[in-house]
């Protein structure tokens, strides 16, 4: 438990649980400010992390990743850049978690192998950022502390109360960050859904609260800002669940994002309902259910679950498979099934694969592309575009407009989204009343400085983006993936030679291959001809200097300059020069 804080237990319908007691700050009648520094999340979907300074005291909310853009060959995962924390790791008092979604907590094992620092959230956060972290060689064991909703820890001179919240993954919170100039709410993503799965709807009362106490700013969730009306209750799915499972005639086969549990609780109920058994297929999809169901988030009959291995042994009209694959990921289970590449699940046509998930923004083409694959095998398909199959975990503009009414605050601060998410939510707080010159857009690495009489970027810190590829953290850069992109493009060209280490006479080559370039049987001429041009421009070369380099770079000036004259090309021209 952090320092300063006292349990005390409170007795609710004869259950005692316990609660958190942070103390009260005092208001700083100084001219010290509040430091908001965004790393990721501002005018993009994904990467979300939000930096908090006051004088030594650093708290960090979020740590997330995002996916790579179809630009990024190669890269696996991005994560922010995080080497100002690595600067000020003595003042960091800790990492608090909104939920449990890879945008949110996707980081925080990269982040660990250099940051030895205590991390706050609620059972389902914690529970599969833990099996998140055992997939991953940190030099130390983490400090991973759980917190109730409605409780408060105290962080330096920050205290951060955890606010029940309703999103598409159980256990969502806002926060509460009280500090030494005011009250900051962080409303992590969130829905106003009055019928959740739990039976337990979002806190609006304690937001009430807050509101009447007094917020400085807020920030909240601008992912479906420019949508108008309310997000539909996640009970809305079930309902089609039940109907489309009912009409089914073979195996049923749903896709969804794993991290989504209230929807797997979902499936589950439907398939229990008409007797239909469950099959779960995608590693990380396994890892939650497991998580979920042995923190009590899932519940399902022992007997309903099936092995992959086993379904042969299940008729196709009672079974259900559970898998990963809604982003049309590659390699994901959905993807190799519709390629006919699984090993154990191979289509028929009288399968209903439903996909229970929109795109995020970037996967649309990797979707689209799986969902044509799945019609071409001659199961049918539902996907959002026709059913009501998916619900967003996001709030709309009337559910917007209602956390502002509540929290009144004097600062708002529109985080989560792109840039026309994060504009259409700053002129819905115009018209809730917040003055147009108290909104701010700071973008990733701009620092918001912040009193009650002081609302301002004033300067920036080291930010950006860091590429995860296999097992490589930030060694894969901007020139690597100009490098790739010149070899998906235009190929290329390898010019080999060997020379006399005494004279620099040519005594081997030139050895010209193409790869990528141009069509094999087509590339003999040019061939021919670049061995010439390599020939002519290695007699101009000064050997007296002892530099092979200039070798290097009369071949590469030369090949490049004849190949684009020919082609309009521009291969990645490789020169090797082997000195004997």
């Amino acid at each position: 438990m952090p320092r300063n804080l006292k349990r005390i237990y409170v007795s609710k319908d004869k259950i005692l649980e316990p609660k958190i007691i942070a103390p009260k700050h005092k208001r700083s009648k100084s001219k010290n400010k509040l430091k908001v520094i965004p790393l990721g999340g501002m005018n993009e979907i994904g990467k979300n992390m939000t930096l908090f300074q006051y004088g030594n005291d650093i708290i960090i909310v979020d740590c997330g990743m995002a996916f790579p853009s179809d630009e990024l060959l190669g890269v696996d995962l991005v994560i922010p850049d995080m080497s100002f924390l690595e600067s000020n790791r003595e003042h960091i008092r800790g990492m608090v978690l909104t939920h449990g979604h890879e945008d949110h907590i996707g980081a925080i094992p990269y982040a660990l192998k250099k940051l030895d620092i205590p991390i706050y959230g609620t059972r389902l956060t914690l529970g599969i950022l833990g099996k998140k972290l055992g997939e991953h060689d940190l030099p130390y064991e983490p400090q991973l502390n759980t917190v109730n909703a409605g409780e408060t820890v105290s962080l330096g001179c920050f205290n951060v109360e955890f606010v029940h919240t309703t999103h598409s993954i159980a256990d969502a919170v806002a926060l509460a960050i009280d500090t030494p100039v005011g009250k900051i709410i962080h409303t992590g993503d969130f829905k106003v859904d009055y019928t959740p799965i739990d039976s337990e709807p979002i806190d609006l009362s304690r937001f009430a609260e807050l509101g009447n106490e007094g917020v400085l700013m807020l920030m909240s969730d601008s992912t479906n800002a420019d949508r108008p009306g309310f997000t539909e209750s996640e009970r809305l799915v079930g309902q089609t669940f039940r109907n489309m499972f009912s009409q089914a005639k073979g195996r049923i086969i749903v896709a969804s994002f794993s991290s989504n549990v209230h929807r797997m609780q979902q499936v589950i109920d439907s398939a229990e309902a008409l007797g239909r058994k469950i099959c779960v297929c995608g590693r990380s999809m396994e890892n939650v259910l497991g998580v979920a169901t042995e923190l009590g988030y899932i519940t399902i009959k022992p007997e309903t679950l099936v092995d992959l291995s086993m379904i042969n042994n299940v008729a196709d009209d009672k079974l259900v498979i559970l898998t990963t694959g809604s982003q049309g990921e590659p390699m994901s289970a959905l993807t190799r099934m519709s390629l006919g590449q699984h090993r154990k699940v191979t289509l028929k046509p009288e399968d209903t694969v439903i996909i229970s998930a929109n795109p995020i923004p970037g996967n649309e083409r990797m979707v689209i592309n799986v969902i044509n694959s799945l019609v071409s095998s001659g199961c049918t398909v539902k996907y959002n575009a026709e059913e009501d199959i998916h619900v967003s975990g996001h709030a709309r503009q009337e559910e917007l407009k209602l956390i502002l009414a509540l929290t009144k605050p004097k600062y708002f601060m529109p985080v989560h989204g792109e840039v026309k998410h994060l504009v259409a939510h700053g002129k819905l707080a115009e018209l809730m009343g917040v003055p147009k010159e108290n909104i701010v857009y700071p973008k990733n690495g701009q620092i918001l400085e912040l009193r009650d009489d002081l609302c301002q970027i004033n300067g920036n810190v080291q930010c950006g983006n860091v590429f995860v590829d296999g097992s490589g953290v930030g060694d894969v850069g901007k020139s690597v993936i100009e490098d790739r992109k010149r070899l998906s493009e235009d190929g290329l060209i390898t010019v080999a030679i060997t020379i006399d280490g005494a004279t620099g006479q040519m005594i081997a080559g030139p050895e010209i291959i193409t790869r990528g370039f141009i069509y094999e049987k087509e590339a003999g001429n040019i061939v021919d001809y670049l061995r010439d041009v390599v020939l002519d421009a290695c007699e101009d070369v000064d050997y007296q200097r002892r530099d092979t380099n200039l070798y290097r770079s009369a071949i590469r000036d030369a090949v490049s300059n004849v190949i684009f004259e020919i082609c309009k090309r521009r291969p990645m021209i490789v020169p090797i020069v082997i000195e004997l």
